[in-house]
């Protein structure tokens, strides 16, 4: 694992999504005490004001600091992602595992299951979803993790279904370990860095989506200061206030590109051979 790090930090993309990943947990731990102000204080005077010394990233149409919104709806908005991710990612891949170990039936059935949902575009799915079970956050995370889990499904299965051929597998089934346990214990661990790799590639995409859902009023609702949301109330204000939507917006697409180059670091890391030219 040390080794692995240090290649992780050593190519340039690994570093700088190492550096923005911890620029996010700083963010997700502290963002509310780093607030200059109130993120819900409600100022007449203060209202469009520009970046500036006092309001840093100015203020919106109400004089909240934006700023200050930023840094507390960081903890939403990457905590609901990272959730969604990892649900879609423990549950895909026991799903995957399985279909691979015990093949058969139950491998066709789920992965035809997996084929038919995969053929919905994961936005739209998310939006079926969230449309049924109605807007709330924690609803938007649900649709996030299920549009996820039959991509995490296919790629733990091609994994496993090389592993499963492996001497060890076959020494537990020689000791009578179970099934659950055979893909518990066994197959799953050695085939855990793919699978981290897609979950971090895909917490970008669950940022994305759940900005998206956010911004169409399907997700987070006002007044939480999550960035989707931000960004969709400042449509009306943007010619007055470009920097309402500017700013929110420049978060999401700092940290989804964080996500995709730690995602592309962590692939060369764990396995060096893709990094060799």
């Amino acid at each position: 694992m040390p080794d692995s790090l240090k290649r992780l930090l050593r190519s340039p993309q690994g570093m700088i999504g190492a550096v923005i990943l911890l620029a996010c947990l700083v963010l997700v731990l502290l963002g509310p005490w780093l607030a200059p102000y109130d993120h819900q204080a409600l100022s007449i005077t203060e209202r469009y004001r520009p970046p500036g010394a006092e309001h840093w990233l100015g203020t919106d149409q109400l004089g909240r600091d934006i700023a200050s919104r930023i840094l507390v709806g960081a903890r939403a908005t990457i905590l609901l992602s990272l959730l969604a991710t990892g649900l879609a990612m423990l549950i895909g891949a026991m799903l995957g595992t399985a279909c691979a170990y015990l093949g058969g039936r139950f491998d066709e059935v789920m992965m035809r299951t997996m084929d038919a949902l995969m053929s919905i575009p994961s936005l739209l799915f998310a939006l079926l979803i969230v449309s049924t079970l109605g807007k709330s956050g924690m609803n938007a995370v649900l649709a996030i993790t299920v549009s996820f889990i039959p991509g995490m499904v296919r790629i733990a299965r091609s994994v496993a279904l090389a592993q499963r051929r492996q001497d060890y597998v076959g020494a537990a089934i020689a000791r009578g370990e179970s099934s659950l346990w055979i893909v518990s214990r066994e197959l799953l661990p050695n085939i855990a860095a793919p699978i981290i790799v897609e979950a971090t590639i895909r917490v970008a995409f669950a940022i994305m989506l759940f900005a998206t859902l956010s911004f169409l009023g399907l997700g987070a609702q006002p007044p939480a200061p999550e960035w989707g949301l931000m960004v969709a109330e400042a449509r009306g204000y943007f010619f007055q206030a470009p920097w309402m939507m500017l700013m929110p917006g420049l978060a999401i697409a700092l940290v989804a590109i964080g996500f995709n180059l730690l995602g592309d670091g962590l692939r060369d890391a764990l396995n060096p051979r893709s990094g060799e030219r």
